[in-house]
């Protein structure tokens, strides 16, 4: 039995074929998801040979510290914003050496949500060794803390899946 339904399960399965075909390593920096995005990743057998490592970086103090996101980024924008997202995912490839990762930061819910980064705003962003490749502001609205987590890893390995494939 799978940890995710299978829609989760069958984007993972081809996340982890797409970069097994292009033989490359896979990180994920994630804040609002707290690590889902990796859990989906790894709930499939054999994902070790693709799956490098994630990072779990919920605070600015850890975005900064595990991928080197610039406090100044942080200060200026916020860690909800697309500078952050996509600082997140340049540090994790460059952290883990890897080929290819994700990055996804939030707003969850059901707190903390103000008018300009409302609850259920997400900033997603894929990069490779050679930069930024992707990034969405998602606005998936106050559907509740799980489901705007569930809906990032989807968002989030649909841009995965999109990179690699390319």
């Amino acid at each position: 039995m799978n940890v995710f339904d299978d829609e989760i399960t069958i984007l993972s399965t081809r996340v982890l074929a797409a970069c097994r075909r292009k033989k490359w390593q896979l990180a994920t920096a994630e804040s609002c998801t707290g690590g889902l995005i990796g859990g989906a990743l790894t709930d499939i057998a054999g994902s070790s040979d693709v799956f490098d490592r994630g990072f779990v970086t919920y605070t600015n103090v850890a975005k900064n510290r595990m991928i080197g996101v610039d406090t100044a980024t942080l200060r200026a924008h916020g860690a909800v914003s697309e500078e952050v997202a996509r600082e997140m995912a340049l540090g994790a490839v460059k952290t883990a050496s890897s080929d290819i990762a994700v990055a996804v930061t939030g707003v969850a819910g059901p707190g903390g949500g103000t008018a300009e980064k409302p609850v259920g705003r997400v900033h997603l962003a894929v990069a490779t060794k050679d930069g930024i490749a992707q990034h969405i502001k998602m606005d998936y609205g106050d559907l509740g803390r799980s489901e705007v987590r569930i809906a990032t890893v989807k968002t989030a390995l649909e841009m995965l899946l999109d990179v690699a494939n390319s």
